[in-house]
């Protein structure tokens, strides 16, 4: 008897050790989310409070020269929802959550979205009544997403130009041949020059680019300005996300729309270029052209938290 009660104790201390190891696993678990929550909850607060700080004295009001600055401002109706889009800051992978989002319940997986997402496909702010337009952007929840400008436009380069992109290639790709690489007449096509080994470099791409933005000329979308694509200090928006986080912050946006549990994430792209790697790409940059490069990015750089490059700016 005193065997089979000793067995019948063991057994007791043995399933409420082992219920106490599952509540506490539940409990841990759901104290760590509500922990990562809060973190993410204040780094907005902390990414807000920088931008309002950098506007402060230069935000802008309102006016009839505003509506030209909305070109990149995507819409969603449904749910109260705009998205300004920044090339090379995954773009694509957001547009295909907004894709999904405008389609309606049930919502489908934006990972199988085949549709062209990019050029006119989706609804733009800007096509819609004056008075529309001020009444979306008071009541909507406004967001975007952003990334080290350098980076970017490392990305941006190779994306362009490093690939048999014809319609770059044809376009700023030939001009900067000419123009910067002393070829008076470059191929026609992509194919012929890569056939040739010709390509344009990493330095002749920042020459054109310090061409444009010395002069303030508007720049292609892919590497403008992401202060000139969404005007932060024109626009009060509600949630800033970082392509150096995104898939936590992508995330954390669903979840203050309460979409956690309807809208599959789709895997956020690997920033594979590291501060090492920028260091290699600007080497064939003179330091005079990096300095004039950074004052042309110098605002994205302050208004969205992002550290000066001072080892790519100091002889």
């Amino acid at each position: 008897m005193d065997i089979r009660k000793g067995k019948l104790q063991l057994l007791s201390y043995g399933l409420f050790l082992a219920c106490f190891l599952v509540m506490l696993s539940i409990y841990g678990w759901d104290l760590s989310k509500r922990l990562t929550v809060k973190r993410m909850d204040q780094e907005q607060e902390e990414r807000k409070t920088l931008l309002d700080k950098m506007c402060d004295g230069n935000r802008e009001e309102f006016s009839d020269e505003s509506y030209q600055k909305l070109g990149h401002l995507i819409v969603d109706d449904l749910h109260g929802l705009i998205y300004c889009y920044v090339p090379k800051v995954a773009c694509t992978n957001i547009k295909k959550i907004i894709y999904v989002l405008l389609k309606g319940e049930p919502y489908g997986d934006p990972r199988n979205v085949t549709a062209e997402v990019h050029g006119n496909s989706l609804p733009f702010l800007q096509t819609m009544p004056r008075n529309e337009i001020k009444a979306r952007l008071k009541h909507y929840t406004k967001f975007l997403f952003v990334r080290d400008p350098f980076i970017r436009l490392i990305s941006a380069y190779r994306n362009k130009f490093l690939s048999s992109n014809q319609l770059f290639y044809h376009g700023p790709g030939r001009y900067i041949l000419r123009r910067f690489a002393n070829y008076s007449d470059p191929p026609e096509t992509v194919k012929e020059a890569l056939a040739l080994g010709l390509q344009v470099s990493f330095y002749n791409f920042i020459q054109f680019v310090l061409e444009k933005g010395l002069i303030q000329q508007n720049m292609n979308e892919h590497w403008n300005q992401m202060n000139r694509l969404c005007s932060p200090c024109l626009i009060q928006y509600d949630f800033i996300g970082h392509q150096e986080t995104m898939q936590e912050d992508i995330e954390h946006l669903l979840k203050i729309l309460k979409l956690q549990d309807d809208i599959k994430v789709p895997s956020a792209y690997v920033n594979v270029t590291t501060d090492d790697s920028v260091m290699k790409w600007f080497k064939t940059v003179p330091l005079e052209d990096r300095r004039s490069l950074y004052k042309i990015y110098e605002k994205d750089f302050k208004l969205f938290g992002y550290r000066k490059p001072d080892e790519l700016l100091k002889g």
